[in-house]
């Protein structure tokens, strides 16, 4: 083909079958093209795997996307600024209340108004809570995909220890819209704070059972050891965030980096590992947990030495957001999550685009399944924490 003839074009007409395809010892075989998915919602979500498999091993991996679809970014821009919450906290049905966050804190700053310092503490310890809600579902989920039952159980104790202040707060058991523009909904019940004390000591203390059960069982090691291995390279490529990402090293956390809410004033310990598989994902994750159950003691006891004052500031009835734009991230549960809001100057947003953690982390299962077996499929999955909700939006 000459440089007249225009750029090449490269077609694949067929895999596997023919003479290419014979084995040693003379037995041809064909590529098996297996639909993974899609799978019952009850799995955090829908998601479809397009692989390639030779014999066991899997030779390529595509993600496919968008069976839970809602979208959520078109109807944010027909609802005012209160009603976007709502909707905002269910896309990682997970994380409730770091989804609420990133809206809250664009508008804000497009109003220049700033939060009193109440609610600024009381904000940062129910998103360090949210975190830990977060990492004990993943904490006892992941091992039960690979057969180990055990974790699960301590895993959803501790849940729910950490669930009986956060609805006794909201109302709310996983949607908790308890953020508002200007703060947050309500002051802080009395006592509170006391039997958030008492639910951060119970679940540290009862933390190294759920430890114990995975570390000490070699089923679960032999199965997550050397298992899906991400390199640094790859995680810059596709914008891997969050726990994924820092078990290959990279030393980035927004808490510390770009301190946002009161996280500026504490000492955000960023946990990372060096080996990128599936096992060391899930040390950080529960690393994670520890370091924010210190995180929400550090909260709780600023809360309990600020003077009085109100939690949140009084809003127009109609409240409008100049005309301009801004983009606000937090180091959400799973990763970055960020808001690009556009405004013309109305009471709804002309244009706000969600940049999900889970969107990004999942499209890098197309470098990492590549190799394994489909046995191991099940084991990367559950590593890479994503809930579907959080790809689709």
């Amino acid at each position: 083909m000459t440089e007249q003839d225009g750029p090449r074009v490269e077609r694949v007409v067929g895999i596997g079958a023919g003479a290419d395809a014979v084995r040693p010892g003379g037995l041809a075989t064909e590529d098996l093209i297996l639909d993974i998915g899609p799978q019952h919602p009850s799995t955090h979500g829908v998601l479809r795997l397009r692989l390639v498999l030779d014999g066991e091993r899997i030779v390529a991996a595509e993600p496919i996307v968008g069976y839970m679809h809602r979208g959520a970014e078109k109807l944010f821009e027909v609802r005012d600024y209160r009603q976007i919450i709502v909707l905002a906290n269910r896309h990682d049905w997970l994380s409730a209340f770091a989804n609420e966050l990133g809206v809250v804190l664009a508008v804000e700053r497009m109003i220049g108004m700033q939060p009193p310092p109440r609610a600024v503490w009381a904000r940062t310890l129910l998103a360090e809570l949210n975190r830990v809600l977060n990492h004990l579902m993943f904490l006892g989920g992941h091992p039960l995909e690979l057969g180990a039952a055990g974790p699960v159980f301590p895993a959803f104790r501790e849940r729910e220890t950490l669930q009986y202040v956060m609805e006794e707060i909201s109302g709310g058991r996983m949607h908790y819209m308890f953020n508002r523009v200007g703060g947050l909904k309500e002051e802080l019940p009395e006592g509170w704070l006391g039997r958030v004390t008492t639910a951060v000591a119970a679940v540290r203390r009862r933390l190294p059972d759920i430890e114990e059960l995975v570390t000490g069982n070699e089923i679960f090691v032999a199965r997550t050891r050397g298992v899906g291995v991400l390199d640094r390279e790859t995680i810059m490529q596709y914008g891997v965030s969050g726990p994924a990402a820092r078990a290959s090293g990279v030393d980035f956390d927004l808490r510390r980096d770009e301190p946002y809410l009161a996280y500026g004033e504490l000492p955000v310990k960023v946990v990372t590992r060096s080996a990128g598989d599936c096992q060391a994902r899930f040390q950080v994750l529960l690393d994670q947990v520890k370091v924010s159950l210190d995180l929400a003691d550090a909260c709780v006891e600023r809360l309990r030495h600020l003077p009085p004052g109100p939690i949140n500031q009084r809003l127009p009835k109609v409240l409008k957001v100049p005309e301009g734009h801004t983009y606000a991230w937090t180091e959400n549960p799973l990763g970055l999550n960020g808001y690009y809001l556009v405004s013309r100057g109305e009471k709804t947003p002309w244009r706000l685009k969600l940049r999900s953690a889970s969107y990004n982390n999942v499209q890098v299962l197309r470098e990492m399944l590549p190799g394994h077996s489909v046995a191991d499929l099940i084991a990367v999955l559950g590593s890479m924490f994503f809930v579907v909700g959080d790809i689709d939006k």
